[in-house]
């Protein structure tokens, strides 16, 4: 397997709701601010490629599943995920997550979650300071498109 470093920023995840039909687990919570920390101090995220496969049925659309490994604190830049649609699911460990104009929502070990294309992801981080987190994270894009694209602006 290939293992690259994400400086920054969550491949968060792209989904088949629609084929699926997964929504956010009901276990969640929310909370109304992110704790105050630094991105820069912070350690990254890992992501490992499963599989990256063109949808034989629909014409210009590729999936891509990846695990993506925060290491304990670790926490992503903002992002987007171009026109993606994102699937994520918590193998391991809890992240917070927080999506332009939504609440900062927690997600536990079997919990997940859908990104719209075009979402602008303004939180994923590990909660812990000392055990990793681990997601399956699942896109299904315009072929080519880039899956992650940092906005550290935000």
């Amino acid at each position: 397997m290939i293992s690259l470093r994400i400086a920054g920023g969550l491949l968060a995840v792209a989904t088949l709701a629609g084929i699926t039909g997964c929504t956010a687990s009901a276990q969640h919570t929310h909370t109304e601010t992110p704790p105050a920390t630094t991105a820069s101090k912070l350690p990254g995220e890992t992501l490992t490629p499963l599989l990256q496969q063109a949808l034989p049925n629909v014409k210009g659309r590729t999936f891509t599943s990846a695990i993506v490994d925060f290491p304990p604190a670790a926490r992503a830049v903002p992002h987007r995920h171009g026109q993606a649609f994102v699937y994520g699911y918590v193998m391991e460990g809890t992240v917070r997550s927080q999506l332009d104009g939504k609440p900062v929502t927690t997600y536990h070990q079997g919990e997940n979650w859908v990104e719209q294309p075009g979402a602008h992801h303004v939180l994923t981080e590990n909660t812990s300071s000392t055990a990793r987190a681990k997601l399956l994270v699942v896109f299904v894009s315009d072929t080519g498109d880039k899956l992650k694209v940092d906005d550290p602006r935000a």
